[in-house]
């Protein structure tokens, strides 16, 4: 072997392997293979005395590979580090440059948006260094995230029976309390609203006397119906042409946002489909991928792909469907770093492949392919018809609209309404006669709960993490029980209250909106060399650390609830206890008496079902068990039900979702995150 290739995926290592030739062998690093030691005093894995320098270990499960790495590095000739082309991939990249140590060999960088042949080899062409500020940039925000998660966790475990708070979760799940709180404070207002009934089509009440008409009440609005009759006279007919532009290509979040709202997908389960797409895809005669980068905060396209897209659009559409110039969107927190999400090539349409994906892969490429075409087509055109209708001292308005030019809803229609409707012909001054004029009574709303979709889009626009970071963050608050989900809309639990009314009592100056967004600002200006890490993390060090320490002294620690009943061992009360496998009753006299009630109603013979079939076997049901004895004695784990005959057991709670790797099943760990169950073989980590 003469050049060892490195990148952080086995199916993208499977992928460019195809493109570099036989002098090339590439591995994967399944991920991350280091991460901040827990070893050190506080666990925090810094050396406070010493300008907080960072303590790293090979992570668990990672022995193994970083071992095979190191021997293969041994017998290489140059060393390419092609991890992912952000700043989590450049860490990657930096960690496997300490550890394989490999000094004496040149080691190179390598970075490509998009899993194709072209941009792969064209990359080799061109390799650079590891960007310094890059790295310190992702190492700062993962010091601040470990010295808040650590310290403020177990401050929260301790007092409230919280499982964790973070800079990025804890500023989102306050968003949502204090929406709830808007909610719950919010008064409804009675209104009312007139229609007069026409043949053919309604009007409203718009004016009273010149004035805007609001009607509180039906005494008021009756009072308005005795001074009208039926006969109304045309005042006005106005026509008007507009445009509706195409939107943008996907970004991370607007990628999210739409497969939220267009094909139902959670943030993760769009991101997981969207890395296997970007990695690569078996379409029969070669392995490709298909989309571009999908971690970015860019619309801008690349003109290697403009001018094939709109060769592609005439072909599909016709020459009067391409629109003029590529209009880039730049919103203020963008970093612009990589192009738009987008497909790789033209000529893999959506249609043409789709028996090489499965369903969701074929739906979200579809959106993402039409997207990308659409951007660059002319504006649908409508015809808009405003009516004003006189009856005495009031105006009432009728509006239609007609669509004359499809533009680029002839390539995206299938993800936009249309609302279109007729008006018959009517000129001003003409009599024309109501068939009825109605009431109806309504109330004023409170501010709309959050979907995901808008919650990414509030966090977007705030400046609150990064778009690669929202789909976790939102994993997280679900996973901790701080919100429940009902009609796809975030409810905050009590529990996610009690954590921001904390939050708000002691930690208000840090975690909040604004102090989170210019952390995010301070992170970009570390990786432009603009701060200095060392100066960062001291600053927050000696601000957050004595705030930990007045809420530890003062904070009340919450007394667990009583369930109304007796320890049968000693007589003390019963109470009830969290743990991470859920709540159990136990005697309010622990460590003394360490008596726990086993839940009848979860016999052997009734276990609760994940109707998932054992990836093992083959054969049985995947369901929850407990444990019976030892220190784990009560507490929930997940395996299969042909036991004896089968032993597996889950290394966390099934998710329902495949590994892209290795197709085996996805499991998420007691601290949320989403990782592969064979850790041993494949070792697939969803990245945060």
């Amino acid at each position: 072997m003469k050049k060892l290739v490195i990148v952080e995926s086995p199916s993208k290592s499977k992928t460019i392997k195809q493109y570099l030739g036989e002098d090339y062998e590439v591995l994967s690093s399944k991920g991350h293979i280091r991460d901040l030691s827990i070893s050190n005093v506080g666990g925090l894995g810094l050396d406070i005395e010493n300008n907080f320098t960072p303590k790293y270990d090979i992570i668990k499960n990672k022995e193994k590979t970083v071992k095979d790495l190191k021997k293969a590095a041994k017998k290489a000739d140059e060393i390419y580090l092609a991890t992912d082309p952000d700043r989590e991939g450049e860490a990657i990249s930096w960690h496997l440059e300490q550890v394989l140590d490999a000094q004496d060999k040149p080691m190179h960088r390598v970075i490509f948006n998009e899993v194709t042949k072209t941009a792969v080899q064209e990359a080799f062409k061109h390799p650079r260094s590891i960007d310094e500020h890059l790295v310190s940039s992702q190492e700062t925000r993962r010091i601040l995230d470990r010295i808040i998660g650590f310290k403020l966790s177990k401050l929260l475990q301790n007092k409230i029976k919280s499982k964790s708070a973070g800079r990025v979760q804890s500023a989102a799940l306050k968003i949502l309390v204090d929406r709830e709180k808007e909610i719950d404070a919010f008064v409804s207002e009675e209104y009312w609203k007139v229609k007069a009934l026409f043949p053919g089509f309604e009007a409203e009440l718009a004016t009273i006397d010149k004035k805007k008409a609001k009607l509180a009440n039906e005494e008021q609005t009756d009072q308005l119906l005795e001074t009208l009759n039926n006969h109304f006279a045309v005042d006005s007919v106005k026509k008007r042409s507009r445009n509706r532009a195409p939107k943008p290509p996907f970004t991370t979040s607007s990628l999210q946002q739409e497969a939220s709202n267009k094909l139902n997908f959670s943030g993760q389960k769009t991101m997981m489909i969207a890395q296997k797409l970007y990695e690569g895809i078996d379409i029969g005669h070669e392995t490709v991928g298909l989309i571009t980068y999908m971690r970015t905060d860019s619309t801008r396209l690349s003109g290697t792909f403009i001018a094939p897209a709109k060769q592609k659009i005439v072909a599909l559409y016709g020459e009067n469907y391409v629109g003029g110039k590529h209009i880039k969107v730049v919103s203020k927190n963008a970093q612009d770093a990589h192009e738009a999400v987008r497909p790789t090539s033209c000529k893999y349409h959506p249609d043409e492949i789709k028996s090489s994906l499965n369903r969701d892969e074929y739906r979200l490429y579809r959106m993402i392919y039409l997207r990308a075409l659409a951007s660059l087509m002319k504006p649908a055109q409508f015809s808009s018809t405003t009516v004003k209708l006189a009856n005495k001292h009031t105006m009432f308005k009728a509006r239609a609209q007609e669509m004359t030019f499809d533009g680029y809803l002839k390539a995206y229609g299938d993800y936009e309404s249309v609302e279109v409707n007729d008006l018959p012909p009517l000129e001003s001054g003409q009599a024309i006669e109501a068939k009825s004029i109605n009431k109806s009574q309504h109330f004023t709303q409170p501010p709309a709960r959050f979907t995901e979709a808008r919650l990414i889009k509030e966090m977007e626009d705030l400046g609150i993490g990064r778009p690669s970071t929202y789909s976790q963050t939102i994993s997280t608050l679900k996973n901790r029980k701080y919100v429940d989900i009902k009609e796809k809309k975030f409810i905050p639990t009590d529990q996610g209250k009690l954590t921001i009314e904390k939050l708000d009592e002691y930690f208000d100056t840090i975690i909040n909106v604004d102090y989170t967004a210019r952390m995010e600002g301070v992170l970009d200006e570390i990786a432009h060399d603009q701060a200095e890490q060392t100066t960062i993390v001291s600053e927050f060090y000696h601000t957050f650390i004595p705030l930990v320490e007045k809420a530890n002294a003062e904070m009340e620690k919450e007394a667990p609830k009583t369930t109304g009943e007796d320890c049968p061992k000693c007589g003390r009360p019963m109470v009830y206890r969290e743990s991470r496998y859920g709540t159990f009753e136990a005697c309010s006299g622990f460590p003394d008496c360490k008596y726990i009630k086993q839940d009848e109603t979860k016999q052997e013979n009734n276990l609760k079902s994940t109707d998932i079939t054992c990836p093992k076997c083959g054969k049985g049901k995947i369901v929850e068990r407990e444990a019976k004895r030892g220190k784990n004695r009560g507490k929930r784990f997940y395996a299969c039900n042909n036991f004896p005959k089968c032993k597996h057991i889950l290394t966390g709670k099934p998710t329902g979702d495949k590994c892209p790797d290795c197709k085996n099943l996805l499991v998420e760990t007691d601290e949320g995150a989403i990782q592969c169950d064979d850790q041993k073989n494949c070792g697939y980590k969803a990245q945060e």
